[in-house]
Order: C-alpha cells, then structure tokens, then sequence
C-alpha cells in the first residue's frame, strides 16, 4: 500500500492558500497526511467524485511524495518512524476535536507573509469563509454563509470562528477541522499571541 505525504511545497499551498491548486484538489491535499494509504484517501475523496487521476496531479505538481510502501495492504498510521517529522506531528494531531476548539498559538509572522497579494485582512478572511463554506459545508452553510456577508469587521469575523469550526468539524470530520483552523488562525490573527 502506498502512503502520500505532503513536499514542503505542498505544505506551503496549504498555509499561504496560494490558488495554484483547484479548489477540489485542495480538498484531496488536505487530507493527505503521511499516514493514510492511497486506497482508504481515495474512499474518502470518492464522493467529491476525485479519483487515483487527480492524486496523479498533485503528485505531478510536486505537492505530494510517496513516504511509504508497506505491501501488505493491512498497513495503518503509524509506519512513521520516531524520528520522522510526520511522527513528531501525531501527537498533536491526534489531540480529540472537541465543540470549543480553542485557538491554537500562531508562530508571528509578518502579515505580507500571511495575507494574498493585493488582499486586505478583511477581505482575506471574507473570501477564506466564503470559498470553504461552500467547498466544505455545502448548503447546510448557507445560514453561516449570511452571518459572513453580515460581518463587518474583523473582530466580526473572530465571533464567528467557533460556530464556523463546529460546522467543519461536523460536515468533514476532525483532521480537515484542524487544518482550515490554522489557516484561518492565521488569517484572523495575523500573527498576534492569541489569548486562549
């Protein structure tokens, strides 16, 4: 069984969201982890109607590596080793999701390294809400979907984050909960220390 694993530039799509990838492979780069195998990825992704083709892509764009081959077709999460970087990681992405899923610390940097070109912070969390409601939460969002088009600051936004999250969590599960988090931390924050 094949294992996929994020490259540093797949990595780098994910935290600076830079829309070289289309929005369903996005989908598909999220939930590639390092320990998922290639056939349970593709039942997962079955529904968004992605295939074996459209993680050739991402693996002909540079954005994923085979980490692991373990040819016994029983094979599981954990063929990292102890030392491996994906290893070191489990620990906190195995931490339970939970309904009050606090902000996590957000490393600082800069907001020209957070923000997209030419985008205000409002406008980068407006669109951020937007584009993964949709993607994410399909019509069971659209009340959400509202409450966005209401916001009208940033700290509007802030307000929303919990509410946002749980609807995630709900509709597609801890792992891409977690991972539209940091982004959206990092969107909502721009690098300040977060109060927990």
């Amino acid at each position: 069984m094949i294992i996929f694993d994020k490259t540093e530039r797949g990595r780098t799509e994910i935290a600076t969201r830079g829309q070289t990838v289309a929005p369903r492979l996005r989908t598909l780069l999220l939930l590639v982890d390092g320990k998922t195998g290639n056939d349970e990825l593709l039942r997962k992704v079955a529904g968004l109607g992605l295939n074996q083709e459209h993680l050739d892509e991402l693996l002909q764009a540079g954005l994923i590596q085979a980490s692991a081959d373990t040819g016994s077709g029983s094979g599981s999460a954990n063929t990292a080793t102890a030392s491996s970087p994906v290893a070191n990681n489990v620990a906190t992405a195995e931490a339970p999701a939970s309904k009050n899923i606090p902000p996590p610390a957000v490393s600082l940097m800069s907001a020209e390294q957070i923000l997209p070109p030419g985008q205000t912070q409002f406008e980068a969390i407006y669109h951020f809400y937007n584009d993964t409601i949709k993607s994410m939460i399909g019509l069971r969002g659209y009340g959400l979907q509202l409450k966005v088009e209401r916001a009208g600051s940033v700290q509007d936004f802030r307000e929303l984050r919990q509410v946002y999250l749980e609807a995630v969590l709900k509709a597609k599960g801890e792992e891409i909960a977690r991972s539209l988090r940091g982004r959206l931390d990092q969107l909502l924050y721009l690098g300040e220390r977060q109060q927990p």
